[in-house]
């Protein structure tokens, strides 16, 4: 039975910060196709699962009347055939779900989409196509650039967002991530967000150069609205 596959690393009982507006618990996936350096959870990414969805659902059950949401995340959640049988059970529950993701199984999500199982994405934009491989150790340019055409395309609530190092990125990298954001008619929010530099990070990177809110001036021009989290 799928909801015995161990899948999960482990559950967050409780986050007003992760799906905003919804009181959530956060399942963390194992497993996931890049290597960011950057990665804070590389015990997920590398991981095997030691829990299964079985082990978590009473727990949804006992909490559907206070809490409202659930983060699937990880790790890369689409990886997994069984995410559709997990949204659909915690849709029977009444939560609603905020899927995190790098973009790289566009079918995965548009099935998702096209089947009332997500109500809000949170999409990675990693890097330009020409920093994309160097940055994410994977060549899926092609099907994260999918994924969020899915996206634009969709009524969905969605949102873009990048996590900057200075040892991978520079500030023209963010604004070359605007200037294809702007040609397809992104019209949402685009989030910037510093990377955590810890020797536990998946590369053990030190503190590089970060975006400050002064730099944050040079994104005003765009139509969306860029935020520094």
């Amino acid at each position: 039975m799928w909801n015995k596959q161990k899948l999960f690393e482990s559950l967050t009982p409780f986050t007003l910060l992760d799906f905003e507006g919804f009181p959530s618990v956060i399942l963390w996936f194992c497993g996931c196709n890049m290597r960011c350096g950057y990665c804070y959870n590389p015990e997920i990414v590398l991981g095997e699962g030691k829990f299964t969805f079985e082990d978590f659902e009473q727990f949804f059950l006992s909490r559907k009347n206070l809490l409202q949401g659930v983060v699937l995340c990880g790790g890369e959640p689409t990886l997994h055939h069984e995410i559709e049988n997990i949204a659909i059970e915690l849709k029977k529950m009444a939560y609603k779900i905020k899927l995190d993701t790098n973009g790289t199984k566009p079918k995965v999500v548009k099935k998702l989409i096209k089947n009332h199982l997500v109500d809000y994405v949170a999409l990675d934009f990693k890097a330009p196509k020409e920093k994309f491989e160097m940055v994410t150790n994977s060549k899926k340019w092609n099907c994260f650039l999918e994924t969020l055409h899915i996206l634009i395309d969709s009524s969905i609530e969605y949102e873009v967002r990048t996590t900057f190092y200075g040892g991978y990125l520079e500030i023209w990298d963010i604004k070359m991530i605007c200037n294809i954001l702007e040609s397809i008619g992104f019209n949402k929010k685009y989030y910037i967000q510093n990377a955590f530099c810890d020797t536990n990070t998946l590369g053990n990177i030190l503190d590089e150069k970060k975006i400050s809110s002064y730099d944050m001036k040079v994104f005003e021009e765009y139509s969306f609205t860029v935020i520094l989290r």
